[in-house]
This record gives C-alpha cells, sequence and structure tokens, in this order.
C-alpha cells in the first residue's frame, strides 16, 4: 500500500463520462480525507492544430479511426509526475491485447505515489504507443466502447487498498472467500439475510444455529462448491492471489 496519499491520473476523450463515479462511497471519503487525487486529463487538449485532431485513418486501409501516438505521448508526458523514484509511478495503457486485471495486480499498483491510466476509443490505437507507457492491462475477454469504464472499475480496486483509506484488518484478510487463506483462488460462499424464508426460500439451518465452527466449515465446503460449479478455471491456479 501507499504511504497515505497517491495520485491517479486519467487520460481520456470524455472526461464528461467521470462527473459522478467518483463522488460517490469509499472514493468520495478517500479524496475527502485527501488520501488520493484524482486527475483527469482531457487528451483532446493535446490535438493536432484548431480543430484538435486527436485521430486519423489506419496505414493499409481498415474500418474506423486510430488515436495518434504523437497526441497520445504528449498528454502522458504532460500527466507524469515529477517523482525522485521513477518506480513510484506508472503509466498504463487500457486495451483488450493487456494482461488481464485483477486483485494481486490491484495491490502491486497500490504501492505506487501516481497511477496514470490511459483510456483508449475509437478502432484502436497506434501500436507505437506502447513504447510510452509502462504496462498494458485489460478488464477481461470482451469488447467495450473505450477504457473509460476500464479506468473507474481499477481506480476503485485500487483506492480501497491505499493505507487509511479502509481498515487494514479488511483489507489484510481480503480475498474471494474469507474463510479460506489469503491469496486461494476460491469464489465466496453464499450469504444470507432477513426474512428467515421468503417465498418458500429458506436460509439454511445451519447459519441460524449459532455454531460457529459449524458454519466455518459449511462456507469453505460452499464456497469450493461454488468455485467448482461456476469458475472451475480458479482451481487451476490455486496459488494466485485475488
Amino acid at each position: 500500500m501507499t504511504d497515505g496519499f497517491m495520485k491517479i491520473s486519467i487520460l481520456t476523450l470524455f472526461p464528461e463520462m467521470f462527473q459522478g463515479p467518483f463522488d460517490y462511497s469509499i472514493i468520495k471519503r478517500a479524496r475527502d480525507k485527501k488520501l488520493v487525487k484524482i486527475n483527469i486529463v482531457n487528451i483532446r487538449d493535446f490535438g493536432i492544430g484548431s480543430h484538435k485532431v486527436v485521430d486519423d485513418t489506419s496505414y493499409g486501409g481498415g474500418k474506423g479511426m486510430i488515436l495518434r501516438v504523437d497526441v497520445l505521448e504528449k498528454a502522458i508526458f504532460k500527466a507524469r509526475s515529477d517523482l525522485k523514484k521513477e518506480k513510484d509511478q506508472k503509466v498504463i495503457l487500457l486495451t483488450p491485447t493487456g494482461k488481464t486485471f485483477n486483485q494481486k495486480i490491484a495491490k502491486e499498483l497500490a504501492n505506487l505515489k501516481h497511477l496514470v491510466l490511459v483510456c483508449g476509443h475509437y478502432e484502436g490505437v497506434d501500436e507505437r504507443i506502447t513504447n510510452f507507457v509502462d504496462e498494458t492491462i485489460s478488464i477481461g475477454d470482451f469488447i467495450v466502447t473505450g477504457g473509460e469504464i476500464p479506468a473507474m472499475l481499477i481506480a476503485d480496486a485500487v483506492t480501497r487498498l491505499i493505507k487509511g483509506v479502509l481498515n487494514k484488518s479488511v483489507t489484510d484478510k481480503e480475498s474471494f472467500s474469507p474463510c479460506l487463506p489469503p491469496g486461494t483462488a476460491y469464489l465466496k460462499y453464499p450469504q444470507y439475510t432477513k426474512p428467515r424464508i421468503y417465498k418458500n426460500h429458506k436460509v439454511p439451518k445451519i447459519l441460524l444455529e449459532g455454531n460457529h465452527k459449524k458454519i466455518e466449515n459449511w462456507r469453505k465446503e460452499a464456497s469450493l462448491k461454488n468455485t467448482k460449479k461456476l469458475r472451475p478455471d480458479l482451481l487451476k491456479t490455486p496459488l494466485r492471489s485475488h
């Protein structure tokens, strides 16, 4: 975790999309406590000419427009902080070809002083931009309109790990399933609250009996059962931290 303060810069063509998502819940509290600063950078401010052009057609032909490398590189250069230790800062391009984001990566990013997230858009980004970023990340094997929503997701996951944002006892014990050892790749067990019976659907009896040892064992078994049924792929990498 960072030592109580982190800056997250988000480079985007649509800064208006970020009006609201960071003004509620945990991120808002972190901003109010001055534990995180979120800086939205408009890529179009670095566009070419009076029309602020940021994209162009693809060499070799093809549909759609490609974000220009020169425009993005200028925006990245402007966003970078003048930190004494370069390892305290990382620039990440959000792209479908990047490695898949997970909790392990979130914890690694939370150790930074400055995180720069570059939101791709349109048909894609000039491949040469990879020479000016430190890493590429995807949020999964599906297509979204641009990098803005992935940036929100990553900013949320990272912010909650900053020292002082949440109680340390919460983040230290977090995994997909709290009843299993931290770092194990299992889904969480099912959870229930009142009413005990709803339209003939009952809360499992064992959760109502007050035997904490039996409840813990039931949760472990339910967690494993859920994982086998819904995410069997996780069982192939049991040491991966989530």
